[in-house]
């Protein structure tokens, strides 16, 4: 009772990793922003991916620091020295590396397809990178992204000839789900947020939540 009946587990091919099978299960652990678009889309898209790029590392970086992390470039030279590090046992010969845990990013970016016919594995692969390394890409069937789709209410309806296979474009809601560490939906955020805005927004929910 009182819950939101907004959002839920589905499955689809990740893009990035050549189309395996890919379960919202991953991504516990973490907060997630989903964004359902299309490849094609000539403007909207590329907008709002571009926004949730800039929000999603604006957020990041901020926890990092938070949790007593250091800049990106600092960091990395910390990581491959700790990695080389040796600590001596002293009641031993045996000397044992220092393993030193990367900081993980808390919140990961999800772009999933609603226009599967044009949106293959290979086009959804090579799309997300044009936005953030750490894109996740989903396509699958037009079952499996319809299903997908209709878990978090996202309306689309391709525009245009019914019958066109390729030529034509897709009216959907312009919308990003925040989803938090246990798979549920939180809240979203619509097209009138900056980046700056929505990733003060989402930090002020990391810490209500926890």
């Amino acid at each position: 009772a009182g819950k939101a009946s907004i959002g839920g587990p589905f499955e689809l091919k990740l893009a990035n990793e050549k189309g395996r099978p890919f379960k919202t299960t991953e991504l516990h652990g973490k907060y997630a922003l989903l964004y359902f678009g299309f490849t094609m889309c000539p403007d909207i898209c590329p907008d709002e991916l571009e926004k949730m790029a800039e929000c999603v590392d604006i957020v990041n970086g901020v926890v990092a620091k938070d949790k007593g992390g250091i800049d990106r470039g600092a960091k990395d030279a910390r990581d491959k020295a700790a990695k080389v590090a040796k600590d001596t046992d002293t009641k031993g010969d045996k000397a044992s590396t220092i393993h030193t845990e990367p900081k993980e990013d808390l919140l990961v970016p999800v772009f999933i397809s609603i226009d599967p016919s044009r949106d293959t594995v290979q086009r959804v692969g090579e799309y997300v990178k044009e936005f953030h390394p750490k894109l996740l890409g989903l396509t699958g069937s037009v079952e499996a992204c319809k299903a997908a789709a209709k878990q978090y209410r996202v309306y689309y309806h391709k525009t245009g000839d019914e019958d066109a296979t390729d030529d034509y474009l897709v009216d959907h809601s312009i919308i990003m789900y925040l989803v938090d560490k246990k798979g549920e939906f939180v809240t979203f955020y619509g097209k009138n947020y900056e980046a700056k805005e929505m990733a003060s927004a989402i930090q002020e929910q990391m810490k209500r939540l926890g």
